[in-house]
């Protein structure tokens, strides 16, 4: 099973540009999109050409904000939407799909904002996150794919001694908030098989960041302790285009 995670930064401007065809090539069983930045109808109208799949959406009720999606061309058992904590259930940031033998979320974690406002936030989402997938990992193994919005160590950002505690994604809350959730029973897939590659998922905008690869690794595919062994792959794939950030894939013998 192939799986692919990607945070899109809006559906209707990267279905303008090679989304397509990279989708083709891809050619994923799953694929996570997150910051679809669009209302649901709006996102299953962009992703119209695509067939084949099922297709669910999770978009904030704040319009042209957050929002997920996921699609899939096999059925899941069941489909939820959020982690029924009524402060953070109106942002459309997680899907969960059951199949048979185990879980798969998709999440877009809040950045905790330019001047860390939103940090305090932050590190509430990440204690009651981490609890809705510890009480779904006692029932079956969890496949958690998304923009994690935390760099998790110094080889994870280009500068990160100028970024620490100044930054959102690379303060001590947002350090501690990735080793709870590893410490919990979650392991970090790309780094468990490359721990020493430098590699990077997201690049700004600004200042040509990713003509200089200067970026960070914030998009993730952690899973369960009991999947380690079940993995075939894992890959960054910053040769796609159309977003800041590059997709990233998992393949798993489920």
């Amino acid at each position: 099973m192939k799986i692919i995670s990607w945070n899109i930064n809006g559906v209707r401007a990267i279905t303008k540009k090679d989304f397509f065809g990279d989708f083709s090539n891809m050619d994923p069983d799953i694929i996570c999109f997150q910051e679809t930045k669009a209302q649901d109808d709006e996102v299953k109208t962009a992703l119209s050409k695509i067939t084949h799949y099922h297709q669910y959406y999770n978009s904030a009720a704040r319009k042209g904000y957050s929002g997920v999606a996921v699609l899939s061309k096999k059925e899941p058992v069941a489909v939820t939407y959020d982690m029924g904590v009524a402060e953070h259930d109106n942002e459309g940031r997680v899907i969960c799909l059951e199949f048979e033998t185990f879980f798969l979320v998709n999440v877009y974690v809040p950045n905790s904002g330019q001047q860390l406002e939103r940090l305090d936030y932050r590190k509430t989402w990440d204690d009651d996150f981490r609890n809705y997938l510890i009480n779904l990992k006692k029932s079956k193994p969890v496949i958690l794919c998304g923009d994690l919005n935390v760099a998790h160590r110094p080889i994870d950002l280009k500068n990160d001694k100028a970024n620490y505690n100044k930054t959102a994604g690379y303060t001590q809350i947002e350090i501690d908030g990735m080793d709870n959730l590893l410490n919990a029973g979650f392991v970090d897939t790309y780094r468990h098989f490359h721990p020493d590659i430098v590699a990077y998922t997201y690049w700004s905008y600004r200042f040509k960041a990713r003509e200089r690869n200067s970026g960070w690794r914030i998009d993730y595919f952690l899973v369960s302790e009991s999947l380690l062994e079940k993995i075939k792959n894992v890959a960054i794939l910053s040769e796609y285009y159309g977003s800041d950030h590059c997709p990233i894939q998992l393949e798993i013998e489920l």
